[in-house]
């Protein structure tokens, strides 16, 4: 099999490291919110006929390798990814968005 793919009209071969971050890089991306996250983005990569080569979530950030097609361009892709995927993630988990910053992610402060 041949590492090049075929379009009507192409024969691509587009592959892509995409990296990108929660909002001041809070550590969020952990347990249920990083398998719902993996799920959501394996599911809109599969709509837009995108593959994935790599995917790995840290808690910070994510890394993405993939494979999209000439007749999308990335910046649509990324848009799409990450804009349905944080809709879908703040509808399930309410308490990441209404909490206000560093309660969910740092937890309550330490009194000495």
């Amino acid at each position: 099999m041949s590492r090049f793919k075929k379009l009507s009209h192409t024969i691509w071969h587009c592959q892509y490291h995409l990296f990108w971050v929660p909002k001041y890089r809070h550590r969020i991306l952990m347990g249920e919110v990083a398998s719902e996250v993996a799920d959501c983005i394996k599911a809109f990569s599969e709509q837009k006929e995108v593959e994935i080569l790599e995917m790995n979530i840290q808690p910070d950030h994510i890394h993405l390798i993939t494979m999209i097609p000439p007749k999308i361009s990335v910046s649509d892709y990324c848009g799409i990814v990450k804009g349905r995927n944080a809709i879908r993630i703040f509808n399930k988990f309410k308490d990441l968005k209404k909490s206000p910053i560093g309660a969910i992610i740092f937890g309550p402060k330490d009194t000495v």
